[in-house]
């Protein structure tokens, strides 16, 4: 049998393990948040909604800007005029009164084009429409930035949601195992007499809960990595996350009256709030009694011809016409329509700044809320770390007492179950502490991809696989 070369083997083992370091990459939640911006449906529409907010910003500019008309008709005309009564007076002619002018052209050819310019002057109404214009693009900025933090954040919380779900499944089956293993051990002690009947039924009833749970967590699994791969677009055979570590909690937190006053001033749905009461109070003064008169440039030029035969011959009537002034427009009675849009504006701002203030309260809130999260949630994070020492201890403890007799099966069961519940509940606690920064940060207007890459560094435990 031929020796494979020494270029060949080097060449398969380079790529066995390119084919192990590819099946041992976990996706971070930063390479998470980088799929969902090319994948989540909802993104798109809000890229879309921004691009299309720059666009008001010109279109603000150009209400001030001149605007040229240029109007040309063509087409068959018959036109009959009849005059009497007029005064004729030419050189060599002398002078006649009582004459009658007759013109008649059937079925002629007539052209007319105008060419016309207007340039915004003074218009109350018009300001306001290029100011709404204006703070409606600023709101569309603001709205970006808020679908922005609101994607981190959804990618965040259904990358945690599958690390838990599959944690607790892990979990769940190892307890499994140890549960079906006792239900054997009690089955054999009860044959050999060394054990009561009941051992038997609490195992075997356990076993059957602990089944169902596991049936129950792999159906949640199976949901959680749809959702995040209709997020992601990450297969969930691709799915091979990572945990928060020991160290997930901040370091040096700044206290509450600063990120309170930062939420008010940064908060992106506060910063659209703002912008929505200006617009409802540009619409107040757009329908007021000031913002009726609007003054205008206007220029014109233009030029009618009709052409062809009549009952008096050929014939053509053709005229010319230029100007250049100014336009005064005031409207003097609208029957109660201007008043009413303006009364209904007013209410309108009203409304505006009770949402705003009702917004402000709940941004406070959920401030407040985030920060406390954060700050109990260290001790929180410690003390479960603790108990998980604990149970585990105890557990040790009670399979070594239920071995010398000390110790129920009972007792062994339930000590498994909390070390099992320890496990999780730190695990879920740890998260949690990674999602209220991240929300502070959002509520504060400052989540963005370099918080976003600093919480991912604190996201660096591989999950274990269910």
């Amino acid at each position: 049998m031929k020796r494979a070369s020494p270029v060949l083997s080097s060449a398969l083992l380079s790529a066995l393990l390119m084919l192990a370091a590819q099946a041992a990459h976990a996706t971070t939640l930063q390479e998470a948040w980088q799929a969902a911006q090319q994948h989540d449906r909802e993104f798109a529409a809000a890229r879309a909604a921004h691009e299309a907010g720059d666009a008001r910003r010109a279109q603000a500019r150009a209400l001030w800007r001149p605007s040229v008309m240029l109007s040309a008709t063509a087409g068959r005309m018959s036109n009959d005029t009849h005059t009497t009564g007029a005064q004729f007076a030419a050189p060599g002619f002398g002078q006649s009164n009582g004459v009658n002018f007759d013109t008649s052209i059937d079925n002629g050819t007539m052209t007319r084009y105008t060419l016309s310019a207007k340039q915004p002057l003074l218009s109350r109404e018009r300001l306001a429409q290029s100011r709404q214009l204006s703070l409606s693009a600023d709101v569309a900025e603001a709205e970006w930035q808020n679908a922005r933090q609101s994607l981190m954040l959804r990618v965040s919380q259904g990358y945690f949601d599958v690390v838990v779900a599959s944690e607790s499944l892990r979990l769940l089956r190892q307890q499994d195992k140890a549960v079906e293993r006792m239900l054997n051990e009690a089955r054999d002690r009860y044959k050999l007499g060394s054990s009561p009947i009941t051992d038997t039924h609490e195992a075997q009833a356990r076993a059957e809960t602990v089944k169902a749970q596991v049936l129950a967590a792999e159906t949640d699994l199976q949901i959680r990595q749809i959702a995040l791969t209709d997020l992601t677009g990450i297969a969930p055979d691709g799915m091979t996350l990572m945990q928060p570590d020991a160290a997930s909690a901040p370091q040096g937190l700044l206290p509450l009256d600063h990120w309170l006053k930062t939420a008010d001033q940064n908060n992106p749905a506060l910063r659209m709030q703002a912008r929505s009461e200006d617009v409802a109070e540009e619409e107040a003064a757009k329908h007021s009694a000031a913002g009726a008169p609007s003054l205008d440039l206007v220029a014109q030029m233009g030029r009618d011809r009709l052409h062809g035969s009549g009952d008096y011959g050929s014939a053509e009537n053709a005229s010319s016409n230029r100007m250049i002034g100014v336009q005064l427009n005031i409207p003097l009675f609208t029957g109660g329509y201007r008043s009413a849009k303006h009364e209904e504006a007013l209410r309108m701002v009203d409304k505006a700044r009770a949402d705003g203030d009702r917004l402000h309260q709940q941004i406070a809130l959920q401030t407040r809320s985030a920060w406390l999260g954060i700050t109990t949630g260290a001790g929180r994070v410690a003390a479960l770390e603790q108990a998980l020492k604990a149970s585990r201890a105890r557990l040790d403890a009670t399979r070594l007492g239920r071995e010398v007799g000390d110790r129920t099966t009972l007792d062994l069961l339930n000590a498994e179950n909390d070390a099992t519940a320890a496990e999780l509940a730190l695990l879920q606690a740890r998260v949690a502490l990674v999602m209220d920064r991240l929300r502070l940060a959002a509520l504060a207007g400052s989540l963005d991809e370099s918080e976003l890459a600093s919480v991912s560094k604190l996201v660096q435990r591989p999950a274990a696989g269910p």
